[in-house]
């Protein structure tokens, strides 16, 4: 960045319609594995023999390893230089095709809505949309619905 200063986004920087471009991130077979080792240890996350047996069709990634592959690309792309103070949670996340080691997730987080906490004035309350696909093909792979919630310009520091 050499010096340059990175503009910190507040609530009013969330309108309806505003995309932030998600990605590219690379899934590794080693992370796919030790997630599933760790958190999902399903056999058709872990052996490649029964993944291929499976209804998935081959080895990929837990849909929660997916799910935390995209909070990463959430940080990286806006939250990390934003007041985000958090969500009060997700309405629909849905896993539509397999992630398999190997992909290259791209993907964009879309503003549906944008409104003022009734009970925290400095707050907003903004509803999302997320949509990660597969690079090389453009397949769709997982959306997910959420909230988060920013602190408004002008309110004390995001502590």
């Amino acid at each position: 960045m050499d010096g340059e200063a990175v503009k910190v986004r507040h609530y009013e920087d969330f309108t309806p319609g505003t995309i932030f471009a998600l990605g590219p991130y690379p899934v590794e077979r080693e992370a796919v594995l030790a997630f599933a080792e760790a958190f999902d240890p399903q056999p058709f996350h872990l052996d490649e023999e029964v993944a291929a047996r499976s209804l998935l069709g081959g080895l990929s990634a837990s849909g929660w390893h997916s799910a935390a592959m995209m909070m990463r690309m959430m940080c990286d792309s806006f939250l990390l230089n934003s007041t985000s103070q958090g969500s009060p949670g997700i309405s629909e996340l849905k896993w539509i095709r397999p992630v398999r080691p190997g992909y290259i997730l791209v993907g964009e987080a879309e503003v549906l809505e944008a409104r003022r906490s009734s009970t925290r004035p400095d707050l907003g309350i903004c509803r999302m949309r997320n949509t990660l696909r597969e690079q090389s093909t453009g397949e769709t792979l997982l959306t997910c619905d959420y909230a988060v919630m920013l602190k408004a310009a002008g309110a004390e520091s995001a502590g």
